[in-house]
Formats: C-alpha cells, structure tokens, sequence
C-alpha cells in the first residue's frame, strides 16, 4: 500500500511537471547548418536538460517562422519569446545596433572581443529599452568582398549592384560608388543569377553556405569587421519562469556564447579553405585598396558618432581604452 502510494504521488508530480512545462518557438534567420544555427541547437537543448525539460524550444531556422526584418518586433511585443537576429540588421533603430557594422574599426578577433565588451553594457541598456533581455551574441567571421571579375582598385566597384544586409553595408556600397541592393541570405544565388547584384560584402562562412562559387570566382579578405548576432529572450517572459529555469537558461547562454566565439573561428577557417577548393581565388587586399577602405572607414566612423552621440563616444572611448 504504501509502494502505491509512493508511485501515485510521483506520478501525480510527473504529470503536474508537464503540465507547467512551456513550450517556446524560436525564428532565426541561417539555415540549419550554419554554425550560428548549430549553437541555438546546442543552447536549447542545455535549456531543456537543465530545466528538467520545463521548457522546451523549438529552433525554426532559415526565416521560415518569422523573416528576419521583423524578428526583433516580433519578441518585442511577445510575439515569440525568444529568437535570434543580426544586430546591425535593425541599425537604423538605434546606432548602438550598428556599432559592430563599422568597418576598419574592430578588424579581427581580438579586437572584435574587446570592442564586443566596450559595447556590451550599451547593448544591455537598449535591448532593454525594448523588453529585451541580452542572452548572449555571437560575432561573424570577418566580412570580405566577392566579385565576379577581379579588382584592379577599389574604383572597379563603382557602379556595381552590391548586395547588402544592414544600414551600414549598405552606406558602405555608397561610399565605394556602388549601388546598395539588401538581399537576405538564403535569396543570394538567385540575386546574382538573375543579375539583381554583382558584387557583395559578407563572411566567408556565408559565401559557402549560398555557394558562392557557382556566380562569383573572387573573395577579398579584408575582415572589414565582425558583426554579430544576437540571442534575446522577451523580459517579461522571463521573469515568469520559475528560477531553475531562469539559472538554466542563463547558464546555456554563457557556454554558447563562448562556444559560438569558436564555432566561428573554427568556421573561418573551414570555409576559406572551403572556397578555394571550390575554385574561388582568395586575395589578399594591396596596400592601395587598404588605404581606399581606410579612408571609407573613418568617413564612416565619423558619421555614426555623430548619429550616436554620448553614447557613440562612450563607446568608442571604452574600447580604445581613452
């Protein structure tokens, strides 16, 4: 008797347990095997084990829940509780959203971690602003060009349709004299079959996952900078989970945050090798077409400080450790 009375109870707890288990969907933009994706998988499944499967997430990749232009309202507003998104894909919201569009400011690793903890704090505060809770971001590969044909200069750019992805790439195209043309990932290869772009700026690790070298057979590794995506949770959704919970997901935020960091230098490498077995040459920008990007740099720079203001100058002052 006592046996059955046991067992009742624990059943009775199980089904108790499941019946307060939620259920999340969560949108991100990149296919199911991108290395970004493949941490989101890594993430929520940690999320699911440590909470006792309390909550359980369901992952909708490659933009087909929510397209990625309107996922950031879309957890604002409680729509979804939970997604992920290019930060510099909402830079006209907020400067702070495009600070790590800024190309030559933070080129490389090293520097796009220092620049990522100057603006973290600010990034905390905004998305917060929009009931967004920060859970954890992690940076792209550096952002090189691909063009059809090769560069003699930076001058053969002007007056190609440039595919572009946030408000900064595109000012980008403009200062390089190219017309900006913002196409989502998964659209690239018909964009450049149908002759919609030309050219475009993006990571290595992108270029292998739209297959680039079956419309372009060139790739400038200039690692202008290293954007960043995003993984935010709606506050107020948050704050009703119970505290395993709330401790499990922050504890699966801080190891794929880290581990994202090396996703991504190990995906680096992986796709530039990638590239050049597939026939792409890889160029090593000269000393003239570095100077030309420089210059567009600071303009740029220069411009988003003044949108940015204190905030900007707070920023850039942190991470040059002025």
């Amino acid at each position: 008797m006592r046996f059955t009375t046991v067992f009742a109870a624990l059943v009775m707890m199980a089904v108790t347990m499941a019946a307060h288990a939620q259920k999340w969907d969560m949108p991100t933009p990149y296919s199911d095997n991108e290395f970004h994706t493949l941490n989101v998988k890594r993430f929520v499944e940690d999320v699911r084990r440590e909470s006792g499967s309390q909550l359980n997430i369901t992952v909708h990749a490659n933009g087909a829940l929510i397209k990625h232009p309107d996922i950031l309202r879309a957890v604002s507003t409680g729509q979804v509780n939970i997604a992920e998104f290019l930060l510099g894909q909402f830079g006209n919201e907020d400067p702070i959203f495009a600070a790590d569009n800024l190309p030559f400011v933070a080129a490389g690793w090293d520097n796009s971690w220092k620049f990522y903890q100057a603006q973290k704090p600010l990034l905390v505060k905004k998305l917060q602003a929009r009931g967004l809770k920060l859970l954890y971001s992690v940076a792209w590969p550096g952002q090189g060009i691909y063009t059809k044909l090769p560069l003699k200069s930076v001058d053969d750019l002007k007056g190609t349709k440039f595919r572009t992805y946030s408000p900064q790439t595109a000012r980008l195209a403009e200062l390089l004299g190219a017309s900006p043309t913002v196409i989502q990932v998964p659209e690239v290869p018909q964009a450049f079959a149908t002759g919609t772009i030309s050219a475009m700026i993006t990571s290595s690790a992108t270029g292998t996952s739209t297959k680039a070298w079956e419309f372009v057979k060139n790739y400038y590794q200039t690692n202008a900078f290293h954007p960043k995506n995003v993984v935010v949770v709606n506050e107020r959704a948050f704050n009703q989970l119970p505290e395993n919970v709330k401790k499990a997901i922050l504890a699966a935020a801080a190891e794929a945050e880290t581990r994202g960091w090396e996703f991504a230098k190990q995906r680096e490498q992986s796709a530039n090798k990638e590239l050049a077995t597939n026939g792409m040459t890889l160029h090593e920008p000269d000393a003239a077409m570095k100077a030309a990007f420089r210059k567009v740099g600071d303009t740029m720079l220069a411009e988003w400080q003044k949108a940015a203001g204190a905030d900007g100058d707070a920023l850039i002052k942190a991470y040059r450790g002025k």
